[in-house]
């Protein structure tokens, strides 16, 4: 059984499609980080309950395993840290069924903007999802 991680809550799912695979035929990276970074910002617009953010910061990324064509996947993610001006989240892309993981993210930071797009105080302190 794979590790789970146990604050991570996983939001949304897809569907891998002939448009989502690389010339291996497996799950194109450049699909599922771009997936991963709108979920991220959703997520984070949640907790700040504010849409001025930008992504800040994004960890390595680890790709552990793979997905194909059909295969369901989801989206998890998890509150690290809140800063004056920013949020960390951390994620992980698993397959639906099989609870494998795709990709974990450890740290992926927000940032909060004013509406001169410079950050700004957001003034919360702990998850509200």
């Amino acid at each position: 059984m794979p590790e789970i991680f146990e604050g991570m809550r996983f939001f949304s799912r897809k569907l891998i499609k002939p448009e989502d695979l690389n010339s291996h035929g497996t799950l194109f990276g450049g699909s599922v980080l771009a997936w991963i970074d709108e979920e991220a910002a959703i997520y984070v617009i949640c907790q700040l309950g504010n849409s001025n953010i930008a992504t800040k910061f994004m960890s390595e990324i680890d790709f552990v395993s793979s997905a194909k064509l059909g295969d369901i996947i989801e989206i998890g993610m998890e509150t690290v840290a809140f800063g004056r001006t920013s949020i960390t989240v951390r994620c992980e892309v698993r397959h639906k069924f099989t609870l494998q993981p795709i990709i974990r993210i450890e740290k992926i930071v927000f940032v909060h903007l004013d509406k001169n797009g410079r950050p700004t105080p957001h003034g919360i302190t702990k998850p509200v999802n």
